[in-house]
């Protein structure tokens, strides 16, 4: 099961790379990693969600760090802000961890490629490492909104699809972007 995990895992990512587009406003080619945009090196080595926890946020598991910034108007306990801003950082801290391991994977398969030193095997290993590194960052990410429901209660759910644009047709048009 998690060898097909992993491979899935992969493909969805190989779908994402090639399907990115081929410009100079996308910034790869002056990368550092050319698999990723500078924002996305950014983003994974800053602990960030990049849409990695959609599936949770568009099906009424808000996230954590939106519903700190949106604490007044969600009329949060200290308690809930508390509990939140737990869950927050220990996602953040552990995301940052992923990130940097995953920039590392990416770092060291690209060296290989650049080194012309790379065999099929040795690009599988790293291909299933990294797709497993990327499996725990958003298993990170994921369980964090998972937590956090428990936190809310059921007004102060809805309120967050409401305010986030999560309603109605709105959730049917956040769903199918990008």
């Amino acid at each position: 099961m998690k060898k097909l995990l992993s491979i899935m895992l992969i493909a969805s990512f190989s779908t994402i790379v090639y399907a990115a587009p081929h410009s100079k406003n996308v910034s790869y080619e002056d990368s550092e990693i050319k698999v990723f945009s500078k924002q996305e090196i950014d983003g994974y080595l800053n602990g960030r969600g990049m849409g990695m926890a959609k599936p949770a946020e568009l099906n009424h598991f808000p996230g954590p760090m939106h519903v700190l910034d949106l604490a007044t108007e969600l009329g949060l306990t200290k308690n809930q802000i508390s509990e939140t801003q737990k869950i927050y950082e220990s996602m953040r801290t552990k995301a940052v961890e992923y990130g940097h391991m995953l920039i590392d994977k990416e770092r060291e398969i690209e060296r290989l490629f650049l080194s012309q030193n790379i065999s099929p095997s040795s690009l599988d290993k790293l291909l299933l490492q990294s797709a497993d590194i990327k499996a725990n960052l958003r298993s990170v990410h994921l369980r964090a909104h998972l937590v956090l429901k428990s936190v809310l209660n059921e007004f102060q759910v809805k309120k967050y699809d409401e305010l986030r644009g999560y309603v109605g047709d709105q959730l049917h048009k956040h769903s199918h972007r990008h």
